[in-house]
C-alpha cells in the first residue's frame, strides 16, 4: 500500500476511533434520557410479542435496530403490563429485574455502530465532490461534531433517520453516472429513513425529483436521435424517479411486516381528524394504516403548545427564530464558519452547483419544517445539518485563495479542541461566544441540556461529597432516583420553611421554574452542579 494511502487510512481510523471512544464513554456514563426507555421497551415488545401497539407515532425500523442490541440482553418483560408506553419503559428498565445498564448499553451499541457508518458516508460523499482532503475535512467535522457524538451515542431515532437521508442523497448523486446501480439502493436508504422517523417526510419529493434529474443526467449521451430520443429519455427519467418512491414505500410495508406479518393493528381513540391538505395527505399516504395513524399522533402534538425556554426567558409556544439560535449556541464556531464556506463554495464553484442541488435544499426544507413546529426541545430535530453541511464544507478543499488552507486547519482545530475540551458531557455543549457547556443551561433547557441523562452521576456525585445530608430533589427525567442510591424527598409535598438541606433541581426545572420553586431557589445558594444539567443548592 503507498504511502500515502496508508496514512489516509491512518487518519480516517483516528477520527473515527476518537468518535468511537467518545460515545462508547457516553453511553457508558449516562442513565436513561426521557425518550429513551420507550424505544428501548418498544423494541422489546417488537422482538418479544410482535406487536405494534406501542410509540405509533415513531415508524418501526429504528427501534428494531435498537432490538439488535437488546437481544443479548435477555431481558423479561410482562406481556400482559397494562401501563402506557412511558410506564412501559420504567416497567422495563427498575421494576422487571432487569439491569439497566447492561440493558442501556446493549441498545445504544448498534445506534453508535450506525453513526460511525455513517461516518463514512459522510466521508465518502464529500470524496466524490472534492478529492481526499475534502472527505477528511468533511468527516472531522461530523466526528468532532458534540451534537453527533451526544446523539449518536442514545438508543434514539434522530441520527439514524437523518444519516439514511444523507445515505440516500450519496446515492442519489452517485446515480448520475451509473444509475441501475445506485437508483435502488437510494431507494432503499430513503425508505429506512422514512421507516424510522416520519419528520423526514418533507424531503421526500425533493429527493424522488433528484433521482429523476440523476437519471436524466445519465442519459445525456443517448446515442438515439430527437424526438425518439427525447420520449425515451422522458420516460426513463420518471420511471427512475417513480421507481424511488416505490422501493421507499416498499421498504416502509417491509419494515412493519418484519414486526408483525399480519399487521395488527387498532386506531386508538382521540386521533385528530384533519382537513384539507394535510388530512387529503394523510389520505393518499401509501403507507400503512399504523403508519397514517402514526402520523395523526404527530398532528395531534403539533396542535398543542409546549413551554419552552431560549436566551434565558421561559416563554409558551413555539418562534420561528427558535431553531436558529440553538443551532448558533450549539454547534462550534469553527464548524459554523466551515458550513457557511462550503456553501458559499458550492454555489460559487460550476462544477459544485449541481451537487449543492443534493445537499442544500433538502437541509433548507427540513430546517424550515422544523422551524414551524411546536416543539422546541433541541437541535437533535436538526441533527440533519451536522451530516449535509459537513459534506458541504468538504468543498473548502477546492479554494485556492492565499492562507485558505491555514485557516481551514486552524478552523478544524478549534472545532477539535471544543469538542474534546466538553468530554465527556456532549449533550449539554454550547459554543465559547455562549459561555460554553458550563453555561447552556441559562440559555437552553430540554435536550439541548437536560435530558435526564446525569441521574447515576447525580448518585455517585451525593454520596462522595455530600453523605448523609438531607436532599430535596426536583428531577426532570426517566431514571428512578432509588435505584442509584438517591435517597430524597420532594421539596413540594411540605411548606417552604421545612425545605432545608440540599435542593437538588435539574436545570430544565430550573428554566421553566413555578412561582414556588423560584421562591426556593432565591432563597437557596448555588454550590455545585452535576454534568452541567444538573444543579445543587443549599438551603
Amino acid at each position: 500500500m503507498p504511502r500515502r494511502r496508508l496514512l489516509y487510512l491512518l487518519a480516517v481510523v483516528a477520527l473515527l476511533g476518537q468518535m468511537a471512544f467518545a460515545m462508547v464513554t457516553t453511553a457508558v456514563q449516562q442513565s436513561p434520557t426521557i425518550d429513551e426507555p420507550v424505544y428501548v421497551a418498544t423494541a422489546e415488545v417488537y422482538r418479544q410479542q410482535h406487536s405494534l401497539r406501542y410509540n405509533p407515532e415513531h415508524p418501526p425500523l429504528g427501534k428494531l435496530i435498537i432490538a439488535a442490541g437488546t437481544a443479548f440482553a435477555g431481558a423479561s418483560l410482562d406481556p400482559g403490563y397494562p401501563g402506557n408506553q412511558t410506564r412501559l419503559g420504567r416497567h422495563l428498565l427498575y421494576e422487571s429485574g432487569n439491569n439497566p445498564f447492561r440493558l442501556m448499553l446493549l441498545a445504544r451499541l448498534p445506534v453508535i455502530l450506525l453513526t460511525l457508518l455513517f461516518g463514512l458516508v459522510v466521508l465518502a460523499f464529500a470524496r466524490d465532490l472534492a478529492g481526499p482532503v475534502g472527505g477528511l475535512i468533511a468527516l472531522a467535522l461530523y466526528a468532532f461534531s458534540p451534537d453527533v457524538i451526544a446523539h449518536g451515542s442514545l438508543a434514539t431515532l434522530d441520527v439514524p433517520a437523518a444519516g439514511m437521508l444523507l445515505t440516500a442523497a450519496w446515492l442519489t448523486w452517485r446515480a448520475r453516472n451509473r444509475p441501475l446501480r445506485y437508483l435502488p439502493l437510494a431507494g432503499a436508504a430513503l425508505g429506512a429513513a422514512l421507516a424510522t422517523r416520519m419528520s423526514v417526510l418533507p424531503a421526500v419529493p425533493l429527493l424522488v425529483l433528484l433521482a429523476a434529474f440523476s437519471a436524466w443526467h445519465a442519459q445525456r449521451a443517448a446515442p438515439e436521435r430527437p424526438p425518439a430520443a427525447l420520449k425515451r429519455r422522458l420516460l426513463l427519467t420518471a420511471a427512475a424517479g417513480i421507481g424511488v418512491g416505490l422501493i421507499a414505500v416498499a421498504v416502509v410495508w417491509l419494515t412493519y411486516l418484519a414486526v408483525d406479518p399480519r399487521l395488527r393493528w387498532t386506531t386508538p381513540p382521540g386521533l385528530p381528524d384533519p382537513d384539507g391538505l394535510k388530512g387529503l395527505a394523510v389520505d393518499l399516504m401509501p403507507f400503512p394504516q399504523v403508519y397514517r395513524d402514526g402520523m395523526l399522533v404527530q398532528f395531534r402534538f403539533e396542535a398543542r403548545q409546549f413551554n419552552g425556554f431560549l436566551l434565558g426567558e421561559a416563554y409558551r409556544g413555539s418562534p420561528w427564530y427558535y431553531m436558529p439560535v440553538a443551532v448558533l449556541i450549539k454547534t462550534p464556531l469553527g464548524m459554523l464558519a466551515l458550513w457557511l464556506a462550503g456553501t458559499i463554495t458550492m454555489l460559487v464553484v460550476p462544477r459544485l452547483r449541481a451537487a449543492a442541488l443534493y445537499l442544500l435544499p433538502v437541509s433548507a426544507v427540513l430546517m424550515a419544517a422544523t422551524m414551524t413546529g411546536s416543539r422546541n426541545f433541541g437541535t437533535r430535530y436538526v441533527i440533519f445539518l451536522p451530516l449535509f453541511l459537513a459534506v458541504a464544507a468538504g468543498t473548502v478543499a477546492l479554494i485556492r485563495l492565499r492562507w485558505s488552507k491555514t485557516v481551514t486547519g486552524l478552523l478544524l482545530v478549534s472545532v477539535a479542541a471544543g469538542s474534546l475540551l466538553t468530554f465527556p458531557y456532549y449533550l449539554p455543549y454550547s459554543n465559547v461566544a455562549f459561555g460554553g457547556t458550563a453555561h447552556t443551561r441559562e440559555n437552553l433547557h430540554d435536550a439541548n441540556v437536560d435530558w435526564g441523562q446525569d441521574l447515576a452521576r447525580l448518585g455517585q456525585h451525593l454520596r462522595a461529597r455530600y453523605p448523609g445530608e438531607r436532599v430535596w430533589l426536583v428531577y426532570k427525567g426517566a431514571g428512578v432516583p432509588a435505584y442509584y442510591g438517591i435517597t430524597a424527598s420532594d421539596p413540594y409535598a411540605v411548606p417552604e420553611e421545612q425545605v432545608r438541606g440540599l435542593l437538588v433541581i435539574s436545570d430544565s426545572r430550573v428554566a421553566l421554574a413555578g412561582p414556588r420553586l423560584r421562591r426556593l431557589i432565591a432563597s437557596s445558594t448555588r454550590i455545585d452542579q452535576v454534568g452541567h444539567s444538573i444543579s445543587i443548592y443549599r438551603r
